[in-house]
This record gives structure tokens, C-alpha cells and sequence, in this order.
């Protein structure tokens, strides 16, 4: 096997420095990734990461696996370890010490009250909690414990909009809580160890990168389920996904440039071509951003014998999809 990359990780340890090494290699057109740790140690030993074909999910691998490690307090001597672009910026930083220090040092009881209030807003208002306020926007608030809208302002993630439709609120309840720090948040730099700072920095790496490795996964499943002519059920099992979440799926691999024909053809080998054509010409007059409007157009508000409305959104859907690749294809963009 060549060995085509290696990188030396250490971390501090009781009996001085742990070391390890990182390292890719290749033999006869497969790939291969692993963990040489200090042997007797618990973290130590070889581990193997990946073996296989995909230079892509190779890299998925490496980018979750690594900041697994990087989260125990290991570091590279070769920067730019994840062969991507690294986040930069002080306004960056800062925003993210900041989102540091709320998650570990906020007040769990404030932030449950802030949750509360977030929960019967979005019931009023029949919105998903998330649309109101996120998690993040929440620690901010009770970590922090803002009086003033100028103080308000300061916290990443909330803009003028939100302070102004929510901040009356917010400061209703900051204003029962004492804080031991004020504004500005300068003092955070100082606050947070740069070893807790970057270690927290890697947990959430590695949660992100294991989203995408778990999404990589998925496309590939999808995509040598596509390969084997299976329809949209087999593909739900296959994958653990509901029809609804395999359809959004295909729609984004579609726009990514991959061939999901086959698929849409068996699927749509019993609608009748001319309820296909009535699809197609409502698309072209009302747009493709909105199914409604196409679901109304076409069938009106008769039922549809054996269909649910789920299985004829279905069908839209993947019409659309075959409308927006023409549309593309002849260099004109879909409404």
C-alpha cells in the first residue's frame, strides 16, 4: 500500500505527550484511511476508518473521524487538516466564543422560561418554534441576560427585525434576572480557555460533519437503488425515509446533476399520458414555485379514485422535475 498522506496528532497527556498519526493510502484503485494511536493507550492503537472505492466518502470519513479527535484534545502539526475552506474572520471568532459561553454557562432557568415563550408563540401564531427564535438565539439571551435593546443588538443572530418584534418580550424577562457581566462582550475573550473554546469548536464539527457523512451515505443508496430500477417504496425501505423524504431527496440530486429518470419514468408509467400533459401545461401558465395552484388547475376539487392528495403531489413532483431539467436544458429559467 502507498501511504499518500500522513499528518502527526498529540495531545497532552499524565504521562507526558500522546502522539498519533492520521493517514490515507491507496493499493489497486481502492482507498483506505486510518488511526495509528500510542499503543497502551485509550485512545491508542490502530483503527480502521474506511476501506473502499469513493475518494468522496473517503474524505466524509476522514472530517467526522478527525474531529471526533481533534473534540479529545488532540491537534495536527499540519494545519488546514480538514482539506477545506477554514472559517475565518475576529467577527466570526467572536460570534462563536460567544455561542461557546451561552451553551456552557448560561442560565438553564431563563432559558427554559425564554423555550416556554417561544412554544406558545408559535402556537399562536401556527408557526414552527424555530421560525420565532432558534436554540442558539435563546442560550445567547440566557447567558448573557441583555437590558436594553442596543444590548439586545449585540447578540449574534438577532437583527433589528427580530429585536423589534420580540425584544419587548425578551427584556420582560431579563429584567427579573441578575447578571454578574454586562455589555460590551469583550470580557468573553478572556472568560473561555482556548482549549475548552476549541474543543467545543470540534464537537460541532464533528456533528456537522457527521450529517454530512450520513447524507452522503444516503445519496449513494438512493442513487444504486435508481441504478437498479427500484421504485419509490423499495427506496423508502432501503433507506429509512418516508416517500415524502425521497422525493425531496431525488429533487435535490437532480439539481445537483444526477440522473434520476429511470425512477421518475416507472413511477409515472401509470398516469395517463394526457393527465401528464394537463400537469405539464399548468406548470408552463401558473409557474413551478407553488403545487397547489397546479394540484387545483388540474383536478379541481374532485377526488381522485384510489389517490390520497399526498400521492398526487407526488406525481407533481416529479413531473416538475422533468420540467425544470427542459427548462434548464433550453437555458431558461423555471418561474
Amino acid at each position: 500500500m502507498d501511504i499518500v498522506f500522513m499528518n502527526q496528532m498529540s495531545r497532552p497527556g499524565s504521562g507526558g505527550h500522546e502522539t498519533a498519526q492520521l493517514w490515507i493510502g491507496e493499493e489497486e484503485g481502492s482507498w483506505y484511511l486510518g488511526w495509528r494511536g500510542s499503543e497502551g493507550e485509550g485512545e491508542g492503537g490502530d483503527e480502521a476508518w474506511y476501506e473502499g472505492g469513493s475518494w468522496q466518502e473517503l474524505l466524509c470519513v476522514y472530517r467526522h473521524g478527525l474531529a471526533q479527535k481533534l473534540a479529545l484534545g488532540y491537534r495536527p502539526v499540519i494545519a488546514g487538516v480538514f482539506h477545506e475552506p477554514e472559517e475565518s474572520g475576529s467577527s466570526n471568532r467572536h460570534a462563536l466564543r460567544l455561542q461557546c459561553y451561552s451553551e456552557r454557562c448560561g442560565s438553564e432557568e431563563l432559558y427554559s422560561e425564554l423555550c416556554a415563550w417561544r412554544r406558545r408563540k408559535a402556537a399562536a401564531g401556527r408557526k414552527a418554534p424555530y421560525f420565532i427564535a432558534s436554540n442558539r438565539v435563546l442560550r445567547m439571551i440566557s447567558a448573557f441576560i441583555p437590558k436594553t435593546q442596543e444590548e439586545l443588538l449585540q447578540l449574534p443572530g438577532i437583527g433589528s427585525t427580530k429585536a423589534q418584534e420580540h425584544g419587548e418580550d425578551w427584556l420582560e424577562m431579563t429584567s427579573r434576572v441578575e447578571r454578574v457581566h454586562g455589555f460590551p462582550l469583550n470580557w468573553v475573550e478572556a472568560a473561555l480557555e482556548e482549549d475548552e473554546f476549541m474543543s467545543w469548536l470540534y464537537t460541532q464539527k464533528e456533528q456537522k460533519y457527521k450529517l454530512e457523512l450520513e447524507k452522503y451515505r444516503t445519496n449513494r443508496q438512493l442513487l444504486e437503488g435508481i441504478a437498479r430500477s427500484l421504485n419509490m417504496e423499495a427506496l423508502s425501505e432501503v433507506t429509512g425515509m418516508s416517500r415524502r423524504a425521497v422525493i425531496e431527496a431525488v429533487e435535490a440530486l437532480e439539481k445537483a446533476g444526477y440522473n434520476t429518470e429511470p425512477l421518475i419514468s416507472a413511477e409515472l408509467a401509470v398516469m395517463p399520458e394526457e393527465e401528464q400533459d394537463h400537469v405539464w401545461k399548468a406548470l408552463e401558465e401558473l409557474g413551478d414555485t407553488f403545487l397547489k395552484p397546479i394540484l387545483q388547475r388540474v383536478y379541481g376539487e374532485e377526488e381522485r379514485e384510489g389517490l390520497s392528495q399526498e400521492q398526487l403531489y407526488e406525481r407533481l413532483r416529479l413531473i416538475r422535475i422533468r420540467y425544470r431539467r427542459e427548462a434548464e436544458s433550453h437555458g431558461r429559467r423555471a418561474v
